[in-house]
């Protein structure tokens, strides 16, 4: 197993900061490589303080460009929750091909 590592970005609303934690953490133990948000906005509140739509954007593509580098997707579905964001990032990774999972 030692190099030869499959690449997941996670995916999902920052909301579910605890779960992104968790999962980050199982999916490393399981020799992965993960690749996951840069903060949890919704979480800690900064939607309209530190992040504003410009900001947003740029968010939004930068995750594109990681699920350009990895391997396969893991989405962050707590509850079946599925926002915007999180739907187009799905459908983005199903267009270039990315395997998809789910978290539940």
């Amino acid at each position: 197993m030692v190099g030869n590592y499959n690449v997941i970005t996670l995916c999902g609303s920052t909301k579910f900061k605890d779960e992104f934690i968790e999962m980050q953490k199982r999916l490393t133990l399981e020799g992965n490589i993960v690749i996951s948000v840069g903060l949890f906005g919704h979480a800690d509140g900064e939607f309209g303080t530190i992040i504003t739509d410009e900001v947003k954007e740029m968010l939004d593509d930068m995750h594109k460009r990681k699920i350009d580098m990895c391997d396969e997707v893991f989405v962050i579905n707590k509850g079946g929750y599925i926002g915007s964001s999180t739907r187009s990032e799905i459908e983005y990774a199903n267009n270039i091909g990315k395997t998809v999972r789910y978290y539940e």
